[in-house]
């Protein structure tokens, strides 16, 4: 499955460290259009003012949760169909479950490599 690596995507993670690991994860699959945002309440901010053709969100922020992102992302018309990977540390069943039910596209767990991201994101935004 071909990439569109000419997509704008948005990376919303309070910990810089990661924004830098997903960012550099993302150069070497060829995306280069890669903005960042420090929680879920700058990256709906963000996501108002530029269109994105994929979020790629952590669950565990403050003050605004990537879940809580998420349901505000599905809950606005102009939004919801953008496409939409939930990255976090814990595996847990029920969060995945609540993450689907809000209408995650996916989801990885951290630790991760390029080559799960491509597959994830060819899973979603692929042509």
């Amino acid at each position: 499955m071909a990439l569109d690596c000419g997509i704008p995507i948005l990376v919303v993670d309070d910990y810089q460290t990661m924004v830098r690991i997903i960012r550099n994860l993302l150069k070497q699959l060829g995306f280069d259009d890669v903005d960042e945002a420090a929680d879920g309440g700058a990256a709906l901010d963000k996501l108002r003012a530029k269109r994105y053709g994929l979020i790629i969100s952590d669950w565990n922020m403050e003050p605004m949760t990537g879940y809580e992102l998420l349901r505000h992302v599905r809950a606005d018309e102009g939004l919801r169909t953008t496409p939409f990977i939930m990255v976090t540390a814990e595996s847990k069943t029920e969060n995945v479950i609540a993450a689907k039910k809000a209408g995650v596209d996916n989801y990885i767990v951290k630790p991760f490599n390029a080559q799960t991201l491509r597959t994830k994101i060819e899973a979603v935004c692929g042509v």
